[in-house]
């Protein structure tokens, strides 16, 4: 985490903007899902990687979710996505840390919005009522992504404070989905202008930060650029936003057409790359989420017990919900997670050997089918496969639980209930 005055820092929130969690508590149990895996595995794989994803937005939906948020994306009407009532979401809303970031226009990112096709309404005008244009696919709303992030089914294991389990619906043996993901693309371009136009603007002869952090400065000089860098960066954010919203549903559907009829309730949706300004002072969190307490979430759902921080584990390891404290000297944040053992060049030599007795204990669901014996005999497709898992296998990450031992014993929040996973997507 980081904090200036009179300057915004784009390097100190990096190019995943608004990656974040998000996290849902269902009416199902783990009875209902167990024998279902199998079948379960399948569907997920034709929904995400096959086709199944049946997500279509019109121009003006587009431009509502870059401009306006989630709550603008649902006041384009009806939501026909995986056949989910507007109701779904909209009970949703108000347990999102941030969901909507102000962006004036949508002009940094008009060829997704043309995408769509047809005629949507110019990135200058309003949003609401109707849908504008022609609905069309694409493939980036919906995605996962890549590296460490996921969607995951899990089932709570295990609760360490009981009344604030019990007020979050935390109660054992009830399957939770979590969603780990960002920006995508959007978020890569946002800050790679962003440091386009902080290095063409650096002034001649002064040397560069080593650290790479340019400042957007506070002053007219740069009143233009940065404007355009925070129009980027709120779309980005209200994309990511969305992006894990559209993922939940996904697996929603999934577990819905195999394990039968369901109900869901976001818990929360978090970012852990972001800043929050405050009039001259910037806020930035890098791998860092919210932790605000009592006070800092006063008359919202979570007054009583602070807020929620949600702490994955490892791929195949158990995740942590806990509460906020709002400690002053992490500037009311938590880390995100226990960070990397092991770099990605290097976990990607590992053995076969320990992937494959990983594979037999645990379910991971990829674009490529392993068990597929017409994918099995191409060995430089099993190898690619095995090298991208490797770098994200158990034993490339720290254990998560000397960290969340770390955030009780330092006041900054205090664990609630510990998540099994069952199955994780990865893209």
């Amino acid at each position: 985490m980081i904090e200036t005055e009179h300057a915004l820092l784009p390097q100190a929130v990096g190019n995943d903007v608004n990656c974040g969690m998000r996290l849902e508590v269902t009416t199902l149990r783990e009875d209902d899902v167990r024998p279902r895996l199998d079948a379960l595995e399948r569907r997920l794989r034709h929904l995400f990687f096959e086709g199944g994803r049946r997500i279509a937005l019109t121009p003006a939906q587009r431009e509502a979710l870059l401009r306006d948020g989630l709550p603008g994306l649902l006041l384009t009407g009806p939501t026909p996505w995986q056949g989910v009532e507007p109701r779904d979401a909209d009970d949703g809303v108000d347990r999102v840390h941030a969901s909507a970031f102000p962006a004036a226009t949508a002009d940094a990112f008009a060829d997704w919005i043309g995408s769509a096709g047809g005629a949507g309404r110019g990135t200058g005008g309003g949003t609401g009522g109707g849908g504008g244009g022609e609905a069309s696919h694409d493939s980036v709303i919906g995605g996962i992504g890549g590296g460490n992030h996921f969607a995951e089914l899990q089932c709570v294991d295990r609760v360490h404070d009981a009344a604030a389990a019990h007020a979050w619906g935390l109660v054992p043996g009830t399957v939770v989905l979590m969603v780990h993901s960002g920006s995508l693309s959007l978020g890569h371009q946002a800050n790679a202008t962003a440091l386009d136009r902080l290095r063409a603007h650096w002034p001649a002869g002064l040397p560069r930060p080593r650290n790479g952090l340019l400042p957007f400065l506070f002053d007219e000089r740069s009143a233009d650029d940065r404007r355009r860098y925070l129009d980027a960066f709120g779309n980005a954010a209200n994309f990511a936003v969305g992006n894990r919203f559209f993922l939940a549903l996904t697996m929603r559907a999934g577990l819905a057409a195999e394990c039968g009829e369901l109900a869901s309730r976001l818990l929360y949706d978090a970012p852990h790359n972001l800043f929050w300004r405050d009039g001259d002072r910037t806020v930035h969190r890098k791998g860092a989420t919210p932790a605000g307490g009592h006070a800092d979430v006063a008359g919202g759902p979570y007054a009583m017990w602070g807020e929620p921080v949600i702490v994955p584990g490892s791929m195949g390891a158990s995740s942590f919900v806990l509460r906020g404290h709002g400690e002053a000297r992490t500037l009311g944040s938590a880390c995100h997670g226990a960070g990397r053992r092991v770099p990605r060049g290097a976990s990607a030599r590992g053995s076969d050997a320990e992937l494959d007795a990983f594979l037999r204990e645990f379910r991971v669901v990829t674009p490529l089918d392993h068990r597929d014996p017409v994918v099995a005999r191409r060995s430089d497709v099993m190898a690619a496969w095995r090298r991208d898992l490797k770098q994200e296998a158990p034993w490339a990450y720290k254990d998560i639980g000397p960290v969340v031992s770390s955030l009780r014993g330092g006041g900054v929040a205090s664990p609630v209930a510990e998540l099994r996973p069952l199955l994780t997507v990865k893209g």
